[in-house]
């Protein structure tokens, strides 16, 4: 067991020695329901907004699964600029071969965002959230406050 353990490490190690994260490729593809932003570009690094909380991705990133929560997103791409985007959940996926995938139900470049418009957004949530008969239409309602909120933020730093 300790010998199987110990040559599956060095075989680890020897192969992160081999490469640096500032040369690894990483292959991003990002989309929404009607929209893709990235198809399999190379990229530096993707930060995610989750519930697990916010983290940078970076090529050779141990394999995951995660789920957005409402919140910018940031692209740092291979020439240096970086672009923000809102969304409003989705799931991210971290592949053993540094590809990345996520898929948003809603997003849009945060440059994009009208800050009036996202106001008027939380505010009739805000509405709805109060003066909702039922539980059920509370919950949804509260989750619209949610995502409204992030919507301002991101919208009021774009």
């Amino acid at each position: 067991m300790f010998a199987r353990t110990a040559h599956t490490l060095a075989r680890q190690v020897a192969r992160a020695g081999t490469r640096a994260y500032s040369d690894a490729p990483m292959s991003f593809t990002f989309a929404s329901q009607n929209q893709v932003f990235y198809k399999e570009a190379s990229v530096r690094q993707v930060d995610v907004p989750s519930f697990s909380g916010s983290f940078g991705i970076l090529p050779s990133h141990v394999p995951s699964l995660a789920v957005l929560k409402p919140g910018v997103l940031t692209v740092f791409e291979d020439a240096g600029t970086s672009k923000k985007y809102f969304v409003s959940s989705g799931i991210v996926t971290i592949n053993q071969d540094s590809s990345v995938q996520v898929l948003a139900e809603e997003a849009a470049a945060v440059e994009e965002l009208d800050l009036a418009s996202a106001r008027d957004i939380l505010s009739k949530a805000q509405s709805a959230a109060s003066t909702a008969a039922t539980e059920e239409a509370k919950a949804e309602a509260l989750i619209t406050v949610e995502v409204a909120e992030e919507l301002v933020k991101a919208a009021e730093s774009g």
